[in-house]
């Protein structure tokens, strides 16, 4: 796969040792018959409540399965979500929304140079062999129209994210100024009293503000850049005018979530928060129907036509993240729905689908702080900052996209050698200038990060190196050539700043690379890095018609899936902002299709 400028090739999924075979074999064994006796129990006693019938059933309440849902009905197809959260938008809920969708009528409108040979040339060349032409083709094909379907039967419009490259926008096809889209600012009275249901964003918006996605990179610099103030008095401009019109207005996924939802209650869907999925009801090798929980007894749901699996991920089981994925690992680094345990996966892999992509996920650099992880974006970009791991040398462009990021950070992980966690550093210079999460530039950090162990500080680098347990005169000599570079602009060894992705987050201020500043103001902090994520990526196999694959090929009838219940078109790699949630749409969008025009799907 690609990777930005100074970062080694990604390292394919290599065999497992007979040892690790044999211990996943011996899980993925207990969990199948685990599951085969659920569904034994279920299935062999009556309902409590009367067993309900549509065409179309969708498990789970975020994007995937809210555009399936919508599209579904909208198709003439009667359709019922259930949802195993007390509220509905899931991971996209908690997002900033990004969406990647080539060619889509929005940035077209926008003047964006896109066609559709230079979307699938990039992709192609992003995603390579990982996953079927044929795929990345459907996905190409069907975003576009997608869009517009949306736009078209709910309250949602979007924005082009101008500047927001492409994240290897050096490939050939790749766009420099972007592809990506967000939702544009609703009024979350659109809802009424459902508005109350909808699932809380990650990192609130500051109380009397409208804020964009593509205007966080901007906060970020308020302090030292004249754009940085003209945006923060723009965002509150917003929120101003939007309470003077007695508004609640929402951005980012809370306005995608809530947009999706409004549609759904105009086309009369009915969504069942608090009904976990059970089950699938599999009938003659055929997927018929779900049986759920509500109010802590089963329902069996028929579903005439088939039933799209958009439940999300696994990041939040610590089982399924010990058995596929490298250690460490758990359930503490992501940002993800706290929902997300790989309830469908399990069950269609109960129903015989085969799993793609297990071992993978939409990864970042994460702090630990209290609480929760901080997922860093602009922070790790910003110039006065770098990396380094336990030997306390830099190992990777600090810039690059979040995903390559920690691919590199497990790759290169030894006993001897380790990178997880790793550690960003910082001087003072760069604590006086920008803003750090939703810390102000001069503000103290919390106590409670120091003392939870996710940040230390000193007044010398040998202090800080021995705090966090480093070399303290390899640090220094990292820090050194590090300067040098920053004086020069050229990074010799990660080649930071070469790529326009690199320069998004950075400061058009520092000059001659935005991306690289010295760290020479002490005091000196350390902010631990660990592998953290916005949801896993594996799930199970699906065709270009969202269709469920067994492992030999086969279709399962009546049996769809999308998001990150299924395995991701974009492989191990990361095409561009929203490359999660476009797609994770699209194929809810092509699923539903199907169903319609496939009556015995």
């Amino acid at each position: 796969m690609p990777v930005s400028p100074g970062l080694p090739p990604q390292r394919p999924e290599t065999a497992l040792t007979a040892e690790g075979r044999a211990r996943r074999a011996l899980l993925r064994g207990a969990a199948v018959a685990g599951g085969a006796l659920v569904t034994g129990a279920v299935l062999g006693r009556a309902p409590a409540y009367a067993d309900v019938d549509y065409d179309v059933v969708v498990v789970g309440c975020g994007a995937a399965g809210m555009t399936a849902a919508l599209t579904a009905a909208k198709r003439g197809l009667r359709t019922v979500v259930v949802e195993k959260a007390p509220t509905f938008g899931g991971s996209a809920a908690r997002s900033g929304a990004g969406i990647w969708i080539p060619c889509n009528e929005v940035i077209l409108a926008a003047g964006v140079p896109d066609t559709p040979a230079k979307a699938a040339t990039y992709l192609a060349a992003v995603v390579g062999d990982t996953v079927p032409a044929e795929r990345q083709q459907a996905f190409l094909t069907n975003g576009p129209a997608m869009i517009s379907f949306v736009m078209r039967n709910s309250p949602l419009r979007f924005r082009w994210m101008e500047g927001y490259s492409d994240y290897y926008p050096e490939l050939p096809g790749g766009m420099p100024n972007g592809r990506s889209i967000e939702p544009d600012q609703l009024d979350g009275r659109v809802l009424g009293a459902e508005l109350a249901n909808l699932n809380p964003a990650y990192i609130p918006t500051p109380n009397g503000m409208v804020v964009f996605s593509a205007d966080y990179k901007w906060l970020t610099l308020s302090a030292v850049n004249p754009k940085g103030l003209e945006v923060s008095a723009a965002c509150l401009a917003r929120g101003t005018a939007a309470a003077l019109r007695g508004e609640k207005p929402l951005t980012m996924g809370q306005s995608l979530a809530a947009g999706l939802r409004a549609g759904l209650l105009a086309a009369g869907v009915p969504v069942w928060l608090n009904t976990p999925l059970a089950d699938l009801r599999v009938e003659g090798g055929r997927v018929t129907g779900v049986v759920v929980s509500r109010d802590g007894q089963q329902v069996l749901v028929r579903a005439r036509r088939g039933v799209v699996v958009g439940s999300g991920g696994f990041e939040h089981s610590a089982a399924m993240r010990a058995e596929f994925q490298r250690q460490p690992i758990g359930t503490a680094w992501t940002v993800g729905a706290k929902e997300n345990t790989g309830d469908g996966i399990e069950a269609g892999e109960r129903a015989g689908a085969a799993l793609d992509l297990m071992d993978d996920a939409w990864w970042g650099p994460a702090i630990p702080l209290p609480g929760e992880a901080y997922f860093c974006l602009a922070e790790r970009t910003l110039p006065g900052c770098i990396l380094v791991n336990g030997d306390g040398a830099r190992f990777v462009d600090e810039g690059a996209p979040y995903s390559d990021v920690v691919h590199v950070m497990y790759d290169r992980n030894t006993l001897a050698s380790p990178h997880i966690p790793a550690w960003l550093i910082v001087d003072q210079q760069y604590r006086n200038r920008y803003l750090f999460k939703d810390v102000p530039p001069l503000l103290p950090l919390p106590d409670a990060w120091y003392r939870s162990g996710a940040v230390f500080q000193a007044a010398t680098l040998e202090q800080l190196a021995q705090k966090i347990g480093v070399p303290p005169s390899a640090l220094r000599a990292t820090v050194t050539r590090f300067n040098g570079f920053a004086l020069t602009g050229k990074d010799a060894d990660f080649h930071r700043g070469d790529s326009v992705y690199d320069r998004y987050y950075a400061d058009p201020y520092v000059k001659p690379n935005p991306c690289l500043a010295p760290l020479w103001l002490p005091p000196f902090y350390a902010f631990k890095i660990v592998p953290g994520d916005l949801g896993t990526k594996g799930g199970m196999r699906t065709d270009a018609r969202a269709r469920v694959l067994r492992a030999d090929g086969s279709v399962i009838p009546g049996l769809y899936a999308a998001g990150n219940a299924s395995g991701a078109v974009m492989g191990h790699s990361y095409a561009g902002a929203g490359s999660t949630i476009g797609p994770a749409m699209t194929f809810g969008y092509v699923a539903a299709n199907d169903l319609a025009d496939s009556p015995t799907a």
